[in-house]
């Protein structure tokens, strides 16, 4: 490694420092002109699912959106919609090109942006924002290779400006109480985890047998990933929820994986079925493993079996299972079943519900109402609550630029293992060693009242 290389990474470090362990901080470089009218102005990119946050965000008497970027006039018009339903002015449209987003990052009324376009966008987009000193909330995955896992963190510890990871199942409400749980010791210490997305997106991958320019939806990008890549391809639904049960990034991170693909026959025999054995696409060479399962190794010594699963016939799960010294609970869709000694029969699974509505976080009970009708299940209305306070407020956000580095790198480092004959691969440090000290903040109910 090159003097200037250490210098830089030394620097950074530095810079950094603050940011990797204080919750709370005055981000210098945020340059939105501010006005004295209580109002945060937020701007998005990206309105497929973007006009998801845009719905909730924009029912907010707090939020000004002044500006909406896509390329699709469709996607521009459905976000016009909803800011006169919601009562706002029109936003300025930025939509002349795949660049267009640039001019719309560069204007100094903006506080905020939720980045929700395809994936190969993600980090570009998250840059140029953080850049301009603008706070970014980025969909997931955040990111798709280590080299960008490193792009978000270097750029937010050079540049001040904050990110969030908006991973929504974080919020979701069972996973909250488990949450709670994990943390007032129900399962004692926690030795091993499952999770997973497990979701038939066949019919997502293809439009009438297409994928590419000619199709529609997540069908023009999304199957170009399953073509060209094998590996966990979007991990972060499963392994966020897990990640901040088990404190990773503060006092616990990742160190290793290994990862194993199967064979990658489900794409291919879809179309076969649906569109006839000689349908263009139903002989080519899907590099996707139909089923892609991948084990983790933390710094606490706790096992991660992550697995991900979309191109075989299946009912959706995100396959939840917390495992410690005194129990452990198995949660998802049809599976709500607990097992804690002392006070389960003995050799017997109890329905988990009553244990879950015991522990239902504070955040659920005080605030179910308001999200009802905000995007799956009403976690969506405490993500975008969350990204929205932080920018209001000039906090950290509770799920950080490190939690994107470190929760996207298993794609990567998936992919890399199992080219390897499931070699095992390492995890780089990319809070540069401050996860031993940085403190718990996701859902901490003394420091929640403001996302509320």
């Amino acid at each position: 490694m090159s003097r200037e290389r250490r210098d830089f990474i030394k620097n950074m470090g530095l810079a950094g420092l603050g940011l990797a362990l204080a919750p709370e901080l005055a981000f210098a470089k945020r340059r939105a002109k501010k006005k004295n009218d209580g109002k945060v102005r937020i701007a998005f990119v990206g309105l497929g699912r973007g006009s998801t946050h845009l719905r909730n965000i924009s029912r907010r008497s707090d939020v000004i959106v002044p500006a909406i970027c896509d390329i699709n006039p469709g996607a521009i018009k459905r976000g016009q919609d909803i800011l006169a339903k919601n009562g706002h002015k029109k936003a300025d449209v930025y939509s002349d090109s795949e660049y267009a987003y640039k001019d719309m990052l560069a204007r100094d009324d903006i506080d905020g942006v939720v980045i929700s376009t395809p994936w190969l966008w993600h980090v570009p987009m998250s840059v140029e924002a953080m850049r301009q000193g603008v706070f970014v909330g980025v969909e997931v995955s955040a990111a798709n290779t280590m080299a960008e896992c490193w792009d978000l963190v270097n750029t937010h510890e050079a540049t001040g400006t904050p990110l969030m990871i908006m991973e929504n199942v974080c919020y979701r409400r069972d996973v909250l109480a488990v949450l709670n749980m994990v943390r007032n010791g129900v399962f004692g210490e926690v030795c091993h985890a499952r999770c997973g997305y497990l979701h038939d997106l066949r019919h997502v991958k293809f439009t009438d047998g297409e994928f590419g320019e000619n199709a529609r939806g997540e069908a023009r990008w999304r199957t170009q990933h399953s073509l060209l890549r094998n590996a966990d391809l979007y991990p972060t639904h499963g392994l966020g929820p897990i990640a901040t049960m088990l404190d990773i990034n503060r006092g616990n991170r990742f160190v290793s994986l290994t990862s194993t693909a199967t064979k990658a026959k489900g794409l291919s025999n879809f179309i076969s079925k649906t569109k006839g054995k000689d349908h263009k696409n139903a002989n080519l060479d899907w590099k996707l493993g139909d089923v892609v399962t991948t084990v983790i190794k933390t710094a606490n010594e706790e096992s991660i079996i992550v697995t991900h699963d979309t191109n075989l016939p299946r009912p959706y799960s995100l396959g939840f299972y917390v495992q410690g010294v005194d129990g452990l609970v198995e949660f998802d869709r049809g599976t709500q079943r607990i097992y804690v000694e002392g006070e389960s029969k003995p050799h017997a699974w109890e329905d988990a519900n009553k244990w879950l509505e015991k522990y239902d976080h504070n955040m659920w009970k005080s605030h179910e109402a308001k999200a009802k009708g905000a995007g799956h299940g009403g976690m969506d209305y405490f993500l975008d609550n969350a990204f929205v306070e932080a920018v209001k407020y000039n906090l950290a956000p509770p799920l950080d630029v490190y939690d994107a580095a470190s929760w996207s790198a298993v794609t990567p480092l998936s992919e890399r293992s199992i080219a390897n004959n499931s070699e095992p691969q390492y995890f780089p440090d990319f809070t540069r060693g401050n996860w031993i000290k940085r403190e718990r903040y996701f859902a901490i109910d003394q420091k929640e009242n403001v996302f509320n």
